[in-house]
């Protein structure tokens, strides 16, 4: 099987993660965080989001999530997010039965949300028969691979601070976003009052390493013990925390992340062109959604693996990753031509 497209998680771990590793793999160190090379993560982390950010490396995305939501609000408050929010429709309903949190969804075209869109579940404060909404989650880039401008994100965020809540923003792709926008983490997270990132560090060159980032200090003091009961404190920590440091020191998160983002570019250059394949979304960081014939679709997936979005709709997702190369993309653009010219288009 051809490399495909179905997820950046799919990419190895970039060589300097690797040698990262393996450098910090000597001698002793305290457990549980208190390490030289968690020391280290701080400072970069500091530099990157302002001198009051805190961060705490956790296993996995999913992880990152729970812990800051569950850090965020109490049992009886409620999570707005867009209804194609990881949180809502990839986490296996984890931010529910773990942090017991119910959440709002809002449908949107393009997985970003609005003032206006807030505002449909912004609604009901002190109501005791509703789950009251305490916090925003959104995510940048979305899951649909498009982005917010700082402009609307700073617009939301005010907007969702008026109302007396919290913001949360998944990262995931953060890098990937940062990239595009030609801008600091900081300038769409703490310069504009996010209160707690979910750092993602897996799908741009790590082997297994996220992060919640505390930027609002006075709401972080639970995040140690939630991620302890939420099983993602690492005994060995400067294994994880090397991991995201070698991704922070001398911009190795901005190659990767402009690479896989360059490649998005490429494929979606590439099928354009073809008849028949019509592009679903703005390609503004490392996701390209498409449409194909299901027939199309089906014979590619033999080949190449790549999910399909929307089997009611025929669409489907393409992500490019830091070692996606120009032959990868070149190659599985040729094979949707020809599967195009053999159906007819």
């Amino acid at each position: 099987m051809k490399r495909g497209f179905a997820s950046d998680n799919y990419a190895g771990i970039h060589p300097d993660v690797v040698t990262a590793i393996a450098a910090v793999n000597h001698d002793h160190e305290p457990a549980y965080g208190e390490d030289s090379v968690t020391a280290q993560l701080d400072d970069r982390v500091r530099h990157l989001f302002g001198p009051e950010a805190l961060a705490f490396p956790v296993f996995n995305g999913t992880g990152a999530n729970v812990v800051a939501l569950q850090a965020m609000a109490r049992s009886w408050e409620a999570v707005v997010c867009a209804q194609s929010a990881h949180v809502n429709a990839d986490e296996g309903g984890a931010p529910e039965k773990v942090a017991g949190l119910k959440l709002w969804t809002v449908p949107t075209t393009d997985g970003k949300l609005t003032p206006a869109l807030l505002d449909e579940h912004a609604w009901g404060f002190g109501d005791v028969h509703r789950a009251q909404p305490k916090l925003l989650t959104i995510t940048q880039s979305t899951e649909l691979g498009t982005l917010y401008t700082v402009a609307e994100l700073a617009d939301l965020v005010a907007h969702a601070k008026s109302l007396g809540m919290r913001v949360h923003l998944d990262g995931a792709r953060i890098s990937n976003a940062a990239v595009a926008l030609d801008a600091p983490f900081r300038a769409f997270t703490s310069d504009i009052g996010v209160d707690m990132v979910s750092f993602g560090a897996t799908k741009n060159g790590a082997m297994g390493a996220e992060a919640v980032i505390v930027l609002n200090p006075e709401i972080g003091d639970a995040v140690p013990y939630v991620r302890k009961s939420a099983m993602q404190l690492a005994s060995k920590m400067r294994f994880i925390s090397a991991q995201l440091v070698a991704l922070l020191t001398d911009d190795l998160w901005r190659r990767n992340a402009a690479h896989a983002n360059e490649m998005a570019q490429r494929l979606a250059g590439g099928v354009t062109s073809i008849e028949g394949v019509r592009v679903t979304q703005r390609v503004q960081a490392n996701a390209v959604f498409a449409i194909l014939p299901p027939a199309v679709t089906a014979s590619l997936q033999e080949r190449f693996r790549f999910y399909t979005w929307d089997p009611a709709t025929g669409e489907v997702r393409w992500m490019c990753s830091w070692d996606t190369t120009t032959e990868d993309v070149d190659t599985f653009v040729a094979a949707i031509a020809d599967e195009m010219a053999a159906r007819g288009g």
